[in-house]
């Protein structure tokens, strides 16, 4: 593979913003690089802060989603609801933080809302999230609260942070991506202990505020030190197109071609490929959310002790966000489509695990399944994060990735509240094999997957940058 060449009339050297001098260089298919500004001009700092800030604000928002199923039982003791109430005000949270993501990006693409903006709202209705949690005893009232007020915040968040680390490295994001998106799993494992062993109804409220403050604490002070590179950016020193036609940059392309070109949403949605991805997603994490909030009952059901089932449901966060950094990395090397389709095979096969390792009362085998559950069921979003600009291209991601990621917005509907029902039904055995026969529905749909306008033997087109 070969750089395309340069066109002969790049840009000359002009000011940018404080009179940092930059060009634009376009080669012969379009691909704009602004170049010629460090990080350390733009931001002061390295741009490796833009990775961290991120990640640790990741890990603060990671209680809501994977430490909260093991504070449902003094949840329900507490303010008197059911097993349904404290699920179905998880799949609420879920809707919202998942719902918020397409409206965040288009807001933010035209420049309505800063990423610090959004970050400092994010942090207030989080920390209110967990308020409402704490002193609403009326289940509608911490549906709003926890639910609605808090999944909007956290979506804030996610979205945010998702976006920035693709913006600061746009020559390799597989890898920092999946490191940032695994804060969100392995950040909640603190508090998973703490619901199990030191949560009870004599101090939930003094623990759910303090959970809430932290929170907001986190969340604000990583927003203090947000921006966002100019449109267009490329770190000074890389050379753009020799990163595109040699060493790792070209083995990385050989495997992720880029996109044909800047698709929007709407021809996004017609090439068809968007909406497989959606189905995909759908059904994946719906199993994952379903292992999240049910694996501590389970464990509990089958006759394992606390220790064991709050270690499974810590194995799962750490092995969740840990696995979504391995594969960030394994996907430059195996490809996004193969390494994504590997992922949801290993979570499906990890629930009829976890079926089998209750039926012959093994706890070793319980966590051991309990840990593949985790990989699979974390794994899967950067290389939906990944795969969507590889297939769609920069310009419009963060509304394209918005829709992609909101079918999380139904996941979260039969991964919890639908899920208890199954339970109910079923018992575990059922809906626990129900989830593993999903998983794999959903490998199959993956297996589907294809780059709109790119035959096979095509891999060396290159990616335009973001145009303002």
């Amino acid at each position: 593979m070969t750089a395309e060449p340069m066109a002969a009339e790049d840009s000359p050297d002009r000011p940018g913003d404080q009179g940092r001098a930059y060009r634009e260089l376009t080669d012969a298919r379009g691909r704009v690089y602004r170049v010629g500004e460090t990080d350390r001009q733009i931001l002061g700092h390295s741009r490796a802060f833009m990775v961290y800030l991120p990640w640790v604000a990741m890990m603060a928002i990671s209680v809501f989603e994977y430490a909260y199923g093991s504070a449902e039982d003094t949840l329900s003791h507490a303010h008197g609801w059911t097993q349904g109430n404290t699920f179905w005000i998880l799949s609420v949270w879920v809707f919202f933080q998942a719902g918020i993501a397409f409206p965040a990006g288009w807001l933010r693409e035209r420049s309505i809302l800063t990423a610090r903006q959004a970050m400092y709202a994010g942090s207030v209705m989080c920390a209110a999230g967990f308020l409402a949690l704490s002193h609403l005893d009326n289940v509608l009232l911490a549906i709003l609260g926890f639910g609605v007020i808090g999944g909007l915040g956290s979506g804030l968040v996610y979205a945010t942070c998702i976006n920035m680390v693709g913006k600061w490295y746009p020559e390799r994001r597989g890898a920092r991506t999946g490191f940032v998106n695994g804060g969100f799993a392995y950040g909640s494992l603190p508090f998973i202990f703490i619901f199990n062993y030191a949560f009870d109804t004599a101090n939930y409220h003094r623990v759910l505020d303090l959970i809430g403050a932290y929170v907001m604490i986190v969340v604000l002070t990583a927003a203090f030190f947000f921006k966002d590179p100019p449109k267009n950016w490329w770190p000074s020193d890389v050379d753009p197109p020799a990163h595109g036609g040699s060493g790792k940059g070209a083995a990385i392309l050989s495997k992720n071609p880029p996109a044909v070109k800047q698709y929007t949403p709407k021809e996004a949605i017609r090439t068809g490929m968007l909406p497989l991805m959606w189905i995909a997603l759908v059904m994946t994490a719906g199993v994952s959310i379903f292992g999240i909030s049910f694996q501590v009952d389970f464990a509990k059901d089958v006759g394992f002790g606390p220790l064991v089932a709050a270690s499974s449901m810590g194995v799962m966060a750490v092995v969740n966000g840990v696995g979504r950094g391995v594969v960030g990395w394994l996907s430059d090397t195996w490809g996004r489509k193969r390494t994504l389709v590997f992922v949801i095979v290993v979570l499906g096969l990890a629930q009829f695990g976890v079926i089998w390792a209750g039926h012959i009362h093994s706890e070793a085998l319980f966590l051991f399944f309990a840990f593949l559950s985790g990989f699979g069921g974390g794994a899967f979003y950067p290389m939906f994060a990944a795969l969507t600009p590889d297939y769609f291209g920069e310009n419009y991601n963060a509304t394209n990735y918005g829709l992609v990621y909101s079918g999380k917005l139904i996941s979260g509907l039969f991964g919890g509240g639908l899920g208890s029902m199954v339970v109910a039904a079923w018992g575990y055995d059922g809906a626990y094999a129900l989830a593993g026969g999903i998983s794999m529905v959903a490998a199959a749909v993956a297996l589907l997957l294809r780059q709109p306008g790119r035959s096979t033997a095509d891999t060396s087109a290159p990616q335009p940058q973001p145009v303002g």
